[in-house]
């Protein structure tokens, strides 16, 4: 894809990627390992822009297009899964809403500090102990109005930041009759009384990206809080995760080109049979399908990221590339390990984290089989 990338795109590529390899990628395992945050790294972030990828830079964002953003959560996904999903959401579904629907009070309130690194990061609170996929009747959290204020009462999951956020976007039911625009999203401050943030959850991967149950109970922010239009939220929520796809999307093609570069070098370090198995044509077909996937994968993003950065519709392309890039990766790291035989199990070789980190990318931010759904849809209503 190179030839197609304009000259910025490349020297922002090379800029990310420079930056990851010193200060994400060396910090990778002990992440994984102690589960704690990077903000080492993290508050580095913000001077480079990739604390507010696409912030209008005068609300202190980098301002940059859609492929660049692609780029660089692919390169912080090579670099380390947790730190690249925390970024990402922080970007895409905390900050997205704010840029994209946000008052110019909520902006100028919000931006500068969280994509300067000045504050902590941004939170986006969907789903719901009771429900997944199923934002439009899933939703039981309320927010009702009393004088200047609402009032939000309810429960989520999977809240990712939410222990290392300053404001969680909290999708809220403000209409009791339910219905497509019943749902609105309003902006809440993790330090208001009456939030509970729970205790981190126990994850298979990415165990540097905390994830937790919010609860709400009687939360009191000021009207001015409401993020767009009330009645908006599950079109908004909806339009931040086609968005959010793109991202995760490139997450994973990171994740799968790492693994591959893995695999790569220890099949031309092994030895079996009196030579390296990279000359064993079962380790070169898996080498070769990663590498023409991984091509595929990323030309589907950034082709997604393109349209998105044109204005022009999205949400197909979107979940193509979603859906490849994330089985592509799940592939391409599996194969990684089965490269590594023995050795790819064992906690000391990285491709065993990078497997463990991709698994949620077929599930997060729509499962692969909601993927099909949206690309099925959209593919009958064409013809």
């Amino acid at each position: 894809m190179d030839f197609e990338l304009t000259e910025e795109q490349r020297e922002f590529r090379h800029l990310v990627h420079e930056f990851v390899a010193k200060e994400v990628k060396p910090l990778a395992r002990h992440t994984d390992e102690t589960g704690e945050f990077n903000w080492q790294a993290v508050k580095k972030m913000g001077p480079i822009g990739l604390l507010g990828l696409e912030v209008p830079e005068k609300y202190g964002g980098a301002g940059v297009d859609a492929v660049s953003a692609a780029i660089a959560a692919e390169e912080l996904g090579w670099g380390c899964g947790s730190t690249a999903l925390a970024i990402g959401a922080h970007n895409t579904l905390g900050l997205g809403p704010i840029v994209r629907y946000g008052s110019e009070q909520l902006k100028q309130q919000w931006l500068p500090r969280l994509a300067t690194g000045e504050g902590k990061l941004a939170a986006l609170a969907l789903t719901e102990p009771g429900a997944g996929s199923d934002l439009q009747g899933g939703v039981r959290t309320t927010a009702v109005k009393e004088g200047d204020s609402w009032i939000i009462d309810g429960s989520k999951m999977w809240t990712t930041n939410a222990s290392i956020a300053d404001v969680i976007i909290v999708l809220c039911r403000t209409d009791p009759a339910g219905g497509s625009h019943s749902l609105s999203q309003i902006l809440v401050p993790t330090d208001t009384p009456g939030i509970t943030i729970g205790p981190p959850e126990k994850k298979m991967g990415l165990k540097g990206s905390p994830t937790h149950a919010v609860t709400f109970e009687e939360v009191r922010v000021p009207l001015e809080n409401l993020v767009g239009e009330e009645g908006r939220g599950l079109h908004q929520t909806l339009a931040t995760l086609d968005s959010g796809r793109i991202g995760i999307g490139a997450l994973a093609v990171g994740l799968a080109q790492a693994a591959y570069e893995r695999a790569v070098a220890y099949a031309k370090e092994r030895h079996t049979f009196g030579k390296p198995i990279a000359q064993h044509q079962a380790i070169q077909w898996m080498l070769a399908d990663a590498a023409t996937e991984i091509q595929a994968a990323r030309l589907m993003v950034y082709w997604a990221a393109w349209l998105k950065q044109q204005g022009k519709p999205y949400t197909k392309a979107a979940s193509m590339a979603k859906l490849f890039a994330t089985e592509v990766s799940e592939r391409v790291c599996r194969n990684a390990i089965q490269i590594h035989g023995g050795y790819g199990y064992s906690a000391e070789y990285e491709v065993e984290r990078m497997y463990r980190d991709t698994r949620l990318m077929t599930i997060g931010e729509g499962t692969s089989e909601i993927q099909r759904l949206v690309i099925a849809r959209h593919i009958l209503n064409e013809w």
